[in-house]
């Protein structure tokens, strides 16, 4: 991918969840941030192509312990276009934008706010400070998805996408552990949130989408009239975000090309 993009190409790479890691990959989600730490550390490893990648440590040994045996150190037999190829970590609970802005390139909060950045600054702190950090928050990249509507009626704008909302907060995750809505909790939105899990986890989807307020939708997504999307840009130009990750269809693009030029 860096080779086809002309070093154009980031890494992604986050925990996930529960669910998602033990239902699906058939793994135990015990230490994902030690687990996250390591991984990161033998993918620059690889990357670097120094000579045959090992690594100690109970997370991922290499080579691994035991087995048949016949297990070596190894290094990839293809040249990456950049040995140093920036890593974004995707991470929501505060321990994990801690690491990341510890050890990776930049971060991705699926959900950004720029009314909210606040309650996410003493965790980046805290990763920046730590020995070996890799940046500051002045060379730290923050790629904010910013979901775009534009429409006339700014209500029907978020009507689109409230059922994504409602998946989230109140479907992508159990009961008692969904980091999606840990996030909207700490934006302020916890009492929603549990109107909107609770009726998600009950089968009524539609009753959850429509349990989510115009309001978080319009914290963490740009809708409404062309004249409101430019204004709402300027919280997100002042906030700390240094990539918009923009959606929507080609003309919202277009649109989205004007405004930010």
């Amino acid at each position: 991918m860096d080779h086809l993009s002309g070093g154009r190409f980031v890494l992604g790479l986050g925990v996930s969840g529960p669910q998602v890691v033990e239902g699906w990959y058939g793994q135990s989600f015990a230490k994902p941030l030690a687990r996250t730490r390591d991984y990161i550390e033998i993918v620059r490893s690889v990357l670097a192509r120094r000579g045959p990648v090992t690594h100690d440590g109970p997370n991922y040994p290499l080579p691994y312990p035991g087995g048949t045996g016949l297990g070596k150190a190894l290094k990839p037999i293809v040249h990456p276009l950049r040995a140093d190829i920036p890593i974004i970590m995707g991470a929501e609970g505060p321990k994990n934008i801690a690491l990341a802005a510890e050890i990776a390139d930049g971060w991705f909060p699926i959900f950004f706010s720029p009314k909210a950045m606040k309650s996410f600054e003493s965790s980046l702190a805290e990763g920046f400070a730590r020995p070996g950090a890799r940046h500051t928050l002045q060379t730290f990249e923050v790629l904010a998805f910013a979901p775009t509507i534009v429409a006339d009626d700014v209500e029907s704008a978020a009507d689109s996408f409230r059922p994504h909302l409602a998946l989230y907060v109140g479907g992508m995750g159990a009961k008692d552990m969904n980091f999606h809505f840990d996030v909207f909790a700490r934006m302020g939105y916890e009492d929603a949130a549990r109107k909107i899990q609770a009726l998600y986890l009950d089968g009524r989807k539609d009753e959850a989408a429509a349990a989510v307020p115009t309001a978080m939708v319009e914290d963490i997504a740009l809708i409404g009239p062309k004249e409101k999307v430019r204004d709402d840009l300027d919280a997100w130009r002042e906030s700390i975000a240094t990539t918009l990750l923009v959606s929507g269809d080609v003309n919202t693009l277009r649109t989205m090309a004007e405004l930010v030029g």
